[in-house]
């Protein structure tokens, strides 16, 4: 067994207790893994061990994965997502490659994303980064009215679909200050659902290896898991 299968044994193993501990329904929590400057062998490894979606932080070097994956292992079927900030003037890769995107936080990009998106593929699924710290250091809004306005267009546009929220909360060990960053973004979910109900609001994408337990405590379907699976990433190396 690789220490790859064997470390997303573990994290699953944490992601179930995890569950049980606060009474949520086995399976309702998904693994991301994040495979941002890891190299095919590692991704290739995590995916013969079962793991389907990976997350992406790097434009050019998340399409070539895209596309290695889908000409030399068609038959895995993997599930790409786009994790990282976008610049407008890379959407369109974006738009080509990935089936989600984590990271939409203003109208010009949701609009060129599905402008961009091409004919024949299925419609992005996307969520709207919340800046739920209101560091500047973070991407994402932060007022609730920026975030109605576009839950409002993506709604409109045929290309994208909206899924959920997503954050990356202040790093803090405090547990229940964890959990009450938490708490915020999902109350904002669940207000966006009664705001938008023929939508399929049904994603929050929160929590990594620091903050996985809070995150799942408050309502996370989705934890974003990296170096617990892959190890220490090298940034000279992409």
């Amino acid at each position: 067994m690789s220490s790859i299968q064997k470390n997303i044994e573990q994290i699953t193993s944490q992601i179930t207790a995890a569950q049980q501990k606060c009474g949520r329904p086995l399976g309702s929590v998904q693994l991301l893994a994040v495979s941002k400057t890891k190299p095919k062998q590692a991704i290739l490894d995590a995916a013969l061990a079962g793991q389907v979606a990976f997350g992406e932080n790097y434009v050019q070097e998340g399409a070539d994965k895209v596309d290695y994956f889908s000409k030399h292992h068609p038959d895995l079927d993997l599930e790409w997502h786009f994790i990282g900030p976008i610049q407008s003037n890379k959407t369109r890769l974006v738009a080509e490659s990935f089936a989600w995107v984590h990271t939409i936080d203003r109208a010009k990009v949701a609009q060129r994303l599905n402008d961009q998106r091409p004919e024949g593929m299925q419609p992005l699924q996307v969520l709207i980064q919340v800046n739920t710290s209101s560091e500047s250091s973070k991407s994402g809004t932060s007022e609730e009215q920026e975030i109605f306005a576009l839950a409002e267009l993506i709604s409109s546009l045929p290309n994208l679909t909206l899924r959920g929220l997503m954050s990356i909360p202040a790093n803090v060990a405090n547990y229940q200050a964890q959990l009450a960053a938490f708490t915020q973004l999902a109350e904002m979910k669940n207000t966006l659902a009664q705001r938008f109900p023929d939508l399929p609001l049904d994603t929050l994408s929160m929590g990594m290896s620091g903050d996985m337990e809070a995150a799942i405590e408050a309502g996370s379907t989705m934890v974003r898991i990296g170096t617990a699976i892959f190890g220490a990433r090298d940034y000279n190396k992409p």
